[in-house]
């Protein structure tokens, strides 16, 4: 399945979005039992002093009184539980609970101190008041504690961090909205690009327009520019191909027709001989044209095999193809021979495509070297590459000249020869896929003649997709 490029840019948008909305909703919980926290102590400490303002001290003892103002203070949806006692500095207890815990501070402070404790099985928030009285004998102030569970308090934080929690889901859902609407519009340029290839007659090969695509869209558009380009010079060079195709394939045809046709109007058979082996000769060259048209079809869609070969499997390969091409180096006379040198060494090789190449280097020797001359192959090896080299003592090619050598139908010295033009062309594409890269160069013996050496190197030391160096 094809992943959305739209949900893939909405998951990447969203997913820090909604990560920072994770962190925000704990940091909220915090903040609002802090702030509910902050309401408890506030209403307790309101309670407490409302209690210490009536406290008095008359006639030798203290007079006080509990006003239901500082108890109605705690009313809420979850009635809580309050406690409440005052005791003077020396410990009296004057009214309230004894069990309520005692602050940990005992020593009197002008300040409220408020803590934490259990109350008859349940926590609870209690907070210490220190209150002097006027006439009071003991310098000690009187203590007022209150204390209250913690029904409200949770429930106070919970709705705050509710409230929040649904105002940032809220944010969340309209920015996603507006993210999918962001998408939306910033994708109809891709979407516009799309419908512009689609909407293409085939066969088309025009550029695509740039001029309303954004900047980060043009290095894509250039990169299909570039490709349509190259298809389009691969178009015209296989319909060239072709045209030359038809042109090698028409002329023996029509010298084969013209040929039968003299071999028909001759009187008797040894007239009839010479335009009938003429005719044979055309028809063995136009059916090595047609192979070879076929061999150079299969190897522009071959792709290589790749693996490791032995320098001692690729000289197995070579011999076999020249004990195959003896025959036709002896018609013409032709002393073909082998010789290896260097040591043995493990290289990545298509062995099917070492064969098509030696194959054809070896027969555009032969035919291009005159009778009685000298074809040599070698295998050399080294520690970074395996090369085969194929030299001739022939007519040669002019330095200029040498690098059209492997041009489809190129023919140098086309006088006396049979060859289609198609034989190095298949070694390059062969070349090409194997990854190797072939040469062509003067024979080593300083006269006339061509030598033309293949290398193939060992993983990851040699120029990937290089063909003619």
């Amino acid at each position: 399945m094809h992943s959305s490029l739209q949900r893939q840019l909405l998951a990447w948008v969203l997913l820090p979005v909604a990560a920072a909305v994770a962190v925000d909703a704990r940091l909220t919980y915090e903040s609002s039992v802090e702030t509910a926290s902050i309401v408890q102590d506030r209403l307790l400490l309101g309670s407490a002093r409302m209690i210490a303002q009536q406290i008095s001290f008359e006639d030798g003892t203290f007079q006080h009184q509990i006003p239901p103002a500082a108890l109605e203070l705690f009313q809420s949806e979850l009635p809580d539980r309050i406690f409440y006692r005052v005791t003077t500095g020396t410990g009296q207890l004057l009214s309230g609970y004894t069990d309520l815990p005692l602050p940990a501070r005992q020593s009197p402070s002008a300040s409220p101190h408020f803590f934490g404790a259990t109350m008859r099985g349940e926590p609870v928030r209690v907070v210490a008041f220190f209150q002097s009285v006027v006439g009071n004998p003991s310098a000690l102030p009187v203590v007022v504690e209150i204390a209250q569970t913690a029904l409200a308090h949770d429930q106070l934080s919970k709705k705050l961090w509710l409230s929040a929690v649904a105002q940032q889901l809220l944010i969340l859902a309209l920015t996603t909205i507006f993210i999918l609407f962001g998408l939306h519009q910033g994708l109809r340029p891709l979407i516009r690009l799309r419908d512009d290839v689609r909407a293409r007659k085939e066969g088309s090969l025009q550029p695509l327009q740039t001029d309303r695509i954004p900047a980060e869209l043009t290095p894509l558009v250039d990169s299909f520019n570039d490709y349509i380009q190259r298809l389009e010079n691969h178009t015209n060079l296989r319909s060239s191909f072709i045209q030359n195709a038809a042109h090698q394939l028409r002329t023996p045809l029509a010298v084969l027709n013209t040929q039968i046709s003299d071999a028909m109007r001759a009187p008797g058979k040894a007239e009839a001989e010479v335009p009938l082996l003429a005719a044979r000769r055309t028809l063995q060259q136009t059916t090595r044209l047609v192979n070879q048209f076929l061999t150079l079809s299969a190897a522009e869609a071959y792709v290589a095999v790749m693996m490791p070969t032995t320098t001692q499997s690729c000289c197995d390969v070579v011999q076999k193809v020249l004990e195959d091409m003896a025959f036709q180096a002896h018609q013409k006379q032709i002393d073909l021979g082998f010789e290896r040198t260097g040591v043995d060494t493990l290289v990545s090789i298509d062995p099917a495509a070492l064969r098509e190449i030696t194959v054809n280097l070896i027969d555009n020797a032969v035919r291009y070297t005159q009778v009685g001359g000298v074809v040599t192959v070698r295998v050399e090896s080294s520690a970074e590459k395996v090369s085969l080299a194929v030299e001739d003592n022939g007519p040669g090619v002019a330095e200029h000249n040498r690098s059209r050598l492997f041009e489809r139908f190129y023919r140098a010295g086309e006088t006396g020869t049979s060859g289609s033009g198609l034989g190095l062309a298949i070694v390059k594409e062969l070349v090409f896929q194997c990854a190797g890269t072939v040469k062509v160069l003067a024979p080593q013996h300083g006269g006339t003649g061509l030598l033309l050496r293949v290398d193939f190197f060992t993983t990851g030391r040699g120029p990937a997709n290089r063909a003619v160096a």
